[in-house]
């Protein structure tokens, strides 16, 4: 049932040895691993027994206790106590543990499995040579002496006959390695929580392997004075009554532990503490901390968890946190996330919940559509996306080969353009808007942004560009190769920059009633909103317009263009690109995209069309239409991928947005002083929050982290 509910594909078997019933299980799952039968096992025991009894009868001589204590190897133990529980360990190769990142609590050394057969006195009593025989094995498995161990996690019952047998066939094996006394501690978890019949011995092999990782000897409970049928004095061993740290002299702390079922059936295991691990990489100077649950209480309390749990442990390593919380949780419907520097700034706003940086949201059931933004001129400034060229190496290297292709093009390295010191950005903005630069620019920053979220998992299920966003879209659909796009974008810009200089005007009427105020002279550039149309053309016309509007008592604003885009204006400019259009290869695409000039789904027939990229660059651009389009979807998320918030703003104003679409921008505006890489990593907390997918292994792409418990 556990294979069919998890996938598991592996050997999958079921094992009865009665009380060693669930060591038997790791053991025998040890074995699939070294022969390569399966590469991640899950092993351990079940002991749960309904309806629950409320006690016992005592029987003198029996194996439960008189007093309902278990008081393993003292003189006064008569028995144990049965308890309820389940105990299950996840086992690896060591070695792809450590490759993996995941957190190794104790290494198995070896192990062995046996029986004792008929050579004792009853099928139900225990065998001193069975167990010997059992423990040798082991140590020869593991492949070192027992002069090593420093603590042995007993099968321990507290019962006349099988305590002695158990120190008796130990003492042998460890007496024949070394003549050592009283150097290795012993104890038995049945002190604490009773005998979990088949559970017991994983249990052990739990209690045993936190004791390796935290360097701890855990006290055995009710210990008082050593059952006299037990040669402590001559042996290796001694109860470990107290809790007291385990202090070695030299090499790696190691366990014993041992299960004994009821027939015979004894298995001993020997464990050494987890070995050193290579230093986990340098990550991003920002970590998102990700929560989730199935309510608001159960968020509220998780979050406080987690602030105790980071201020208890200060040597903690965020971004594992971080790692730990993403990859190892399913998400919940309520989510939470906070973006922090420091485990000390992650423990503060955590336990205030700061609702300044702790964001808080319900995410709708199932995966959400995603749709990419693409952002047109007008929005450049120096040093977009400076922040991500400098942090980010899928970034830096999509806007390094967009360079490289568009050299011979622009006869210049655009990077020196679009990243400058400080004392230089007023002339470079100078340079960005220039339209032969700017287009260039803005096509880099937008589609190293778009591959950057992509690199993380998030694929756009359609996309739609603005104005020279629409070739961004065309390329990551697949319609355009990067070459041409670039080749394209490049022409598009220089052809354009040799226009007449022109204005164009933001209006807040509905294009009905821009339609009858445009003259022979302006042209309708593009519809963003229902009462948010762009005219272009001669700056004298377009100047005339605003002051005529703003008689009306309407607002209107200039836009930081040099020319009168989507205007008659341009009409020069569409022979020469015709004509360079003709040796682009055009596909069909590959992700759906909404078209600029129709509004509406790009058909393949449109895409493969010179003419209509033609008429993309004349007609007017109908955002708002798209827009809808996209909000027809009412799980979609927007998802602006350029520099600022332009599309971002018109798509949270427009009257189609229903409750549950999130639009989010991905680059901050140019008067934001938050750094670029934050600003990028809210954003994409915020996507998960909203129910997006990502896939967390990319994001840690060419980290080394490391599994935490948390």
């Amino acid at each position: 049932r556990v294979a069919y509910k998890l996938n598991l594909k592996g050997p999958t078997l079921t094992v009865q040895t009665a009380s060693s019933t669930s060591l038997a299980a790791v053991h025998t799952a040890c074995r699939f691993l070294l022969q390569g039968d399966c590469d991640m096992a899950l092993a351990g025991g079940v002991s749960i027994h309904l309806p629950e009894v409320s006690g016992y009868m005592f029987e003198e001589g029996g194996t439960t206790s008189r007093d309902g204590h278990c008081r393993a190897f003292d003189a006064r133990a008569t028995g144990f106590v049965s308890g309820h529980g389940a105990g299950v360990v996840v086992l690896k190769r060591l070695a792809d543990a450590v490759a993996d990142g995941d957190h190794v609590h104790a290494v198995i050394k070896g192990s062995a499995c046996n029986n004792d057969g008929s050579l004792k006195v009853s099928f139900m009593a225990p065998s001193v040579d069975g167990q010997r025989e059992v423990y040798a094995r082991a140590y020869e498995d593991a492949g070192v002496s027992p002069e090593t161990v420093g603590y042995v996690e007993c099968h321990g019952t507290g019962t006349a006959l099988g305590d002695p047998i158990e120190i008796a066939a130990l003492t042998r094996v460890f007496a024949s390695h070394t003549e050592r006394k009283g150097f290795c501690a012993i104890g038995s978890l049945k002190t604490n929580i009773g005998h979990l019949d088949t559970a017991a011995g994983v249990s052990g092999l739990i209690k045993a392997s936190l004791a390796l990782e935290h360097r701890i000897l855990p006290a055995s409970l009710h210990f008082e004075s050593p059952n006299p049928q037990i040669d402590f004095a001559n042996s290796p061993f001694a109860v470990n009554a107290v809790t007291r740290p385990w202090e070695v002299e030299a090499g790696p702390r190691r366990a014993g532990v041992t299960s004994l079922g009821m027939g015979g059936t004894n298995v001993h295991m020997v464990l050494e503490e987890p070995p050193p691990l290579p230093a986990t990489t340098p990550s991003r100077p920002w970590q998102l901390f990700l929560l989730s649950a199935r309510s608001p209480k159960a968020l509220d309390l998780l979050t406080l968890r987690l602030a105790d749990h980071l201020e208890a442990h200060p040597g903690l390593c965020p971004a594992d946190v971080a790692w730990s919380l993403q990859v190892g949780r399913k998400p919940m419907p309520y989510r939470r996330m906070l973006l922090a520097a420091s485990r000390e700034e992650a423990v503060d706003r955590l336990a205030t919940l700061d609702p300044e940086h702790v964001l808080t949201d319900l995410a709708p059931p199932g995966d959400r559509p995603v749709a990419f933004l693409l952002s047109g001129q007008g929005t450049q400034y120096p040093n977009m996306g400076r922040g991500l060229y400098d942090a980010e190496p899928s970034f830096r290297d999509d806007l390094d080969l967009c360079c490289r292709l568009l050299l011979p093009h622009l006869g210049l390295d655009l990077r020196e353009v679009l990243f400058v010191e400080p004392d230089r950005e007023e002339e470079a903005a100078e340079r960005l808007q220039q339209t032969a630069l700017a287009q260039p620019a803005l096509f880099v920053i937008a589609y190293a942004t778009a591959r950057q979220w992509m690199a993380w998992g998030v694929r756009p299920s359609a996309l739609l560009g603005h104005s020279l966003g629409e070739y961004v879209a065309a390329c990551l659909a697949g319609v355009i190769s990067l070459e041409d796009a670039l080749a394209l974008v490049a022409l598009r810009g220089s052809l354009m920059q040799r226009m007449p200089p022109g204005a164009m005007l933001v209006v807040p009427l509905r294009e009905g009633e821009v339609q009858p105020l445009l003259g022979e002279t302006l042209s309708l550039a593009a519809v963003n909103g229902p009462t948010a149309c762009v005219v272009s053309g001669p700056a004298e016309a377009v100047e005339a317009l605003r002051e005529q509007l703003e008689e009306q008592g309407l607002t209107c604003r200039r836009l930081h263009t040099s020319h009168a885009f989507h205007s008659a204006m341009m009409d020069p400019v569409l022979a020469p690109f015709r004509e360079r259009l003709r040796k682009v290869r055009l596909a069909p695409p590959r992700i759906p995209y909404l078209s600029n000039v129709t509004g509406t789904w790009l058909r393949p027939e449109e895409a493969t069309d010179p003419e209509y990229w033609v008429r993309q660059i004349r007609r007017a651009v109908r955002f708002a239409d798209g827009v809808a389009a996209l909000f027809a979807e009412p799980r979609r998320i927007l998802l602006e991928v350029g520099p600022g918030d332009a599309l971002a703003t018109l798509a949270r104003r427009h009257p189609a947005r229903g409750p549950e679409h999130a639009v989010l921008s991905s680059l901050r505006h140019p008067k934001d002083p938050e750094p670029d890489q934050r600003f990028l990593l809210n954003a994409l907390g915020r996507l998960w929050m909203a129910g997006g997918t990502v896939s967390w292994e990319r994001f840690y792409a060419g980290e080394r982290r490391r599994r935490t418990p948390l």
